[in-house]
């Protein structure tokens, strides 16, 4: 171990202990794997390879067909201390694009692969058959991948308390300059959030909607208590009433009462469940009456004709006569 720590101060100290820890933890690998791990030539891995034995680190090479570099039986190396970034980016381990948005998707390869090398056999053997039998996916189905040219720098100034100036496009669209003091990042639904103190409210920025970025580096103090994760609760539950300020009164079929989460969401399926937890129950055909929150507008028109035939609005009366409207219209452009 003293011939390593002499490695440890070169340039290429870390891509050594990467390969280590690799051969550790995966046992015999040829040239090719390792190169293609490492992401340089089969021939700086042989130069790697030299350096590795020449120091003290008991790696040897099988020849032949299947033949590749391995430790010598029972070596375990104790150099698996974590960075401060790879500890961080542990946080995003079931997250790897959300890592790579972040610019933390090659410290986060390194940070699980100390992790896993410093596990018992038994216990790294349980943690490679979950990573092979459970995948967290989370955007949603058919739907485009934003651009976030702004995500990385914004990242880091969170990490590092630093106010940012921004030209950020609001709904209309209109575009405003705003000096922001980033507090927190949040993804949901696979798009990605900031919770920023700006003017001295805290409000929530879209990072797509980001036109251009500063850094002004100047530190600032975060908030005393700031809780990110019930700021963002309180935040979308305020929103959710903004989209969904008036409710109307429905019956919905037994076939609605199933679609109810896939159109009408959270919110509908929040309704639904609390309407049949305060004794609702369907008529002798199955229909069930609920309140639901609807969005103002055009808008409630088209969400509440998803349902067709299996949802009837009783109330509001201008509601219903809307969508009475819309389906006769429907009716005389399809004949």
């Amino acid at each position: 171990m003293a011939g390593i720590s002499v490695i440890l101060g070169a340039m290429r100290a870390g891509r050594l202990l990467t390969a280590v820890l690799l051969l550790q933890d995966r046992g015999r690998m040829t040239a090719e794997e390792l190169a293609a791990e490492l992401e340089v030539s089969v021939r700086t891995v042989y130069r790697d390879i030299e350096a590795l034995s020449a120091s003290g680190v008991p790696v040897y090479a099988d020849r032949g067909r299947h033949g590749g570099y391995q430790l010598v039986a029972g070596y375990r190396t104790r150099l698996t201390g974590l960075t401060e970034e790879e500890a961080q980016s542990l946080s995003l381990a079931g997250l790897p694009s959300a890592a790579a948005e972040l610019g933390l998707g090659t410290v986060l390869a390194a940070a699980q692969l100390k992790l896993s090398a410093a596990l018992p056999p038994e216990l790294r053997s349980r943690a490679g058959r979950i990573a092979e039998r459970f995948y967290l996916d989370v955007p949603g189905w058919h739907r485009g991948i934003e651009s976030l040219p702004s995500l990385a720098a914004v990242a880091d100034a969170v990490w590092s308390a630093r106010r940012i100036r921004v030209r950020y496009e609001r709904w209309g669209p209109r575009v405003v300059e705003r000096v922001l003091e980033p507090l927190g990042l949040i993804l949901k639904a696979g798009n990605w959030y900031l919770a920023a103190r700006c003017a001295g409210t805290e409000r929530t920025y879209r990072i797509s909607r980001i036109r251009e970025l500063t850094d002004l580096g100047e530190h600032f103090e975060r908030p005393a208590g700031f809780d990110l994760s019930r700021y963002w609760q309180e935040w979308s539950a305020q929103f959710e009433r903004r989209m969904y300020p008036r409710t109307a009164t429905v019956r919905l079929s037994p076939r609605a009462q199933a679609l109810v989460p896939f159109y009408a969401g959270s919110v509908g399926a929040s309704a639904l469940r609390e309407a049949v937890e305060a004794g609702a129950e369907p008529d002798d055909d199955g229909w069930l009456t609920i309140r639901l929150p609807v969005e103002p507008g055009e808008p409630a028109i088209g969400e509440l004709l998803r349902f067709g035939p299996h949802l009837e609005v009783l109330e509001p009366a201008d509601l219903r006569a809307e969508l009475a409207g819309a389906i006769e219209e429907m009716s005389r452009i399809h004949g």
